[in-house]
């Protein structure tokens, strides 16, 4: 049986290393741990483009291997240094102390064998140090024999467990095959021309041919591209049976009133996503979509106009934000842009006029009870808020839409006890600033319609980004601070963005070593110590590059007053540099900063970057964005910061983010730290199939909503939806 644990399959020591070190407990999960690539018998792994600080599995030709004696601290010791080559690079193995006896004997020049260990840097040349390795020995070999054909299966490994160990372990499970349980559905298969499981299943980890190979991955990510899109049809056809008020727009009310005095026209891109969102506010089940653009792409003006329809409509409307940062600076820029039409039941209120309510965690005590008494009377049309709406305290007269900012902040629990609050499920419109590409959203958030904002208005400013290699050219570091005062200078204020507070933060640990006492690289150096902290650069740029200016701090270990009292005097332009960490990623809106430097840039993703660089330049004054790292030119990382310096464009930013992220971090992430379903999927690549996955679904789930005809697929689901997925998926 495919759920029996490895223990009993490959015994204790074994199982118990596959599990912490690959997640693998059963012999099903074994099974679906399919190899990363295959390297045929008589080909050599190419050398020239391993990755850095990966671990990797080659199959190479030893060119030559020298044993060096050296005089050190501790006495003498020897140092064997191997290189391998391909014919298209080379790469150097050393062996230290008494390591190097056995691959001195067995590493002699012509030797085939493979070799599995993690790259890293030493004196600008890529090396592995202490690599496992296999030896090739010709046709009659047992370990090459283990794998049948032609082709070596080179499977995802870790220190602990190399490669061939893995496809040992496999050739035990592969008997059992027959037991796989096919999640779909005959006719689909049969119409698609699949293979059926256990067949994809032997072809992957032995395949005899490349069509093979091909046979299996078409199979196998149909496999996980269908089950994920059964599940979330199956949320999208839950939602469409619940009931919900449709809310139709007056004509004449206060929502005509509103367009009436707007000083610019809308994009077509806002009239266009409007369209979408008041068609789905007129049905009666509740609207669940996504609505994602750039940063300043006019979002809020969208979901502003939805909640005046359903305050027109007889309901009221929330708009829920991460922080109170965030919370009081939707709710100001909503009542300017209402103006007298925020003022409902107010001297000088306009004739269709709504009050509009702030409810926050900090407020005092007779304000919160007005607040309060206006959201359960109707007279308050729009509250912005935190999670305190969220409170069983707070009641609504009749909530009809609810408008969540920044999605990937809120836990489905909030989600859903703001829906407990309407007398029926109210209508729900996520937004999202990170650009995310079709099919990600059609996975990820596959249970919203996606409309997207991608046209920016007019009048936003351009922003320089460059890299700034600290590392290599110290005076460039001189001259970012140097240009950060010349925009202070110029009336203008900076951000410095670090990624760790600092203070009695616990330091990250400096991440396993080599077995080899060496030199650091300069990689190396960069990697191990601590990534820079808020409070000793804040205090390191006002005594020396920016002494003079008024510095401040701002992190989310602060308590919310002090946060808010510092983000309110930045943005009344009394400090001209605030020292920060991502806590001003989302919403803050201060149109006079025109500079950003983010320190240690290679820490953060390419998105987050992105996300962060769009805080400059939201004024009439271009923006400027300085990527600091001490990363060497060649690495990944300099090639990531370089991604981000050339282009302004999120969707295409966010498809290098997914493309250099390892596969199954996609949903790594979103699955709250369950191992991702996604192994042989790519959701960049597949597009195709996820779009037809998603067709299928929805047509399966639509005729048959319990799967009651489809047991396999049950099985398939509950596998895929345990405690955590579920979870993950709930979040949407």
């Amino acid at each position: 049986m495919l759920s029996e644990p490895l223990k009993k399959v490959l015994g204790p020591a074994t199982a118990k290393v596959m599990a912490e070190a690959l997640d693998l407990h059963t012999a099903g999960d074994l099974l679906h741990h399919y190899p990363r690539r295959y390297a045929e018998r008589g080909e050599l792994t190419a050398l020239a483009d391993l990755p850095l600080d990966e671990h990797v599995t080659v199959v190479a030709q030893v060119a030559d291997a020298r044993l060096h004696t050296y005089s050190g601290s501790r006495g003498r010791g020897q140092r064997l240094e191997v290189t391998i080559t391909d014919g298209s690079g080379r790469l150097r193995l050393v062996f230290f102390g008494k390591g190097v006896h056995k691959p001195h004997k067995d590493l002699l020049p012509g030797t085939r064998a493979m070799f599995a260990g993690k790259v890293s840097l030493f004196n600008r040349q890529l090396q592995l140090a202490h690599p496992a390795y296999e030896l090739l020995r010709g046709d009659g070999d047992a370990a090459v024999d283990t794998w049948a054909g032609a082709l070596i299966p080179i499977y995802p490994a870790t220190t602990k467990l190399e490669s061939w160990k893995i496809a040992k372990a496999v050739d035990a499970v592969l008997p059992r095959v027959h037991d796989a349980v096919d999640p779909l559905p005959p006719a689909l298969r049969e119409g698609r021309g699949l293979t059926d499981l256990p067949d994809a299943l032997h072809k992957i980890h032995r395949p005899r041919t490349k069509a093979d190979i091909a046979d299996a991955r078409e199979r196998l990510k149909w496999d996980e591209a269908f089950v994920l899109q059964v599940a979330l049809a199956r949320r999208r056809y839950a939602d469409t049976q619940l009931p919900a008020v449709p809310r139709e727009p007056v004509p004449g009310g206060i929502l005509d009133a509103f367009d009436a005095r707007l000083p610019f026209t809308l994009t077509d891109g806002q009239r266009a996503v409007s369209k979408e969102i008041f068609a789905d506010l007129a049905t009666d089940h509740p609207m669940h979509r996504l609505l994602q653009g750039e940063v300043g792409s006019g979002k809020t003006m969208v979901a502003l106009r939805a909640m005046l329809a359903v305050v027109d409509a007889g309901g009221q409307a929330a708009l829920l934000a991460p922080t109170e940062v965030l919370a009081q600076q939707h709710h100001r820029s909503i009542t300017e842009m209402m103006g007298d039409l925020a003022q409902g039941g107010m001297l000088g209120g306009a004739e269709h006029a709504t009050k509009v309510v702030l409810l926050t965690g900090s407020m005092g005590a007779s304000a919160r009870r007005q607040a309060l008494l206006d959201l359960v009377t109707g007279e308050a049309g729009v509250v912005v808020g935190t999670h305190a709406l969220i409170e069983d305290k707070v009641r609504f007269h009749d909530l009809g839409l609810v408008v969540v900012d920044e999605q990937h902040r809120f836990g489905v629990e909030q989600r859903d006890a703001l829906r407990g609050k309407g007398k029926q499920p109210p209508h729900l419109l996520v937004m999202t600033a990170t650009p995310i590409p079709r099919t990600v959203a059609m996975t990820v958030f596959g249970d919203l319609e996606t409309s997207v904002l991608d046209q920016l208005p007019a009048g936003r400013s351009p922003i320089a980004t460059h890299v700034v290699p600290a590392q290599d050219k110290p005076h460039f570091l001189a001259r970012a601070w140097e240009r950060v005062r010349e925009e202070v200078e110029g009336g203008h204020q900076a951000y410095v963005v670090c990624p760790r507070i600092g203070d009695d933060e616990d330091e990250p640990g400096d991440g396993g070593g080599t077995a080899a006492k060496k030199a650091p690289s300069a990689e190396d150096a960069a990697e191990k110590r601590p990534p820079l902290a808020v409070t000793d650069v804040a205090g390191q740029l006002a005594r020396g590059p920016l002494a003079g200016l008024r510095v401040e701090v701002l992190h989310g270990r602060m308590h919310p007053d002090d946060k808010d009292a510092v983000m309110r005097r930045f943005a009344a332009g009394e400090v001209d540099v605030l020292v920060a960490t991502t806590v001003i990623e989302v919403g803050v809106n201060v149109p006079n900063a025109t500079a950003m430097v983010i320190m240690d840039a290679d820490r953060f993703g390419v998105s987050q970057l992105h996300q962060l660089r769009g805080r400059v330049g939201r004024g009439s004054a271009p923006g400027l964005c300085l990527l600091v790292t001490e990363m060497p030119e060649a690495s990944p990382a300099r090639q990531r910061l370089a991604a981000v310096a050339a282009t302004l464009d999120g969707f295409e930013l966010s498809r290098i983010d997914l493309e250099q992220r390892r596969e199954g971090d996609v949903l790594g992430q979103a699955q709250s730290g369950a191992r991702s379903s996604l192994r042989v999927l790519t959701v960049i690549e597949d597009e195709e199939v996820i779009a037809a996955a998603r067709a299928e679904a929805t047509a399966v789930v639509a005729a048959d909503p319990d799967l009651e005809h489809l047991p396999e697929l049950r099985t398939a689901l509950d596998a895929l939806l345990d405690a955590e997925r579920e979870q993950y998926l709930e979040k949407g």
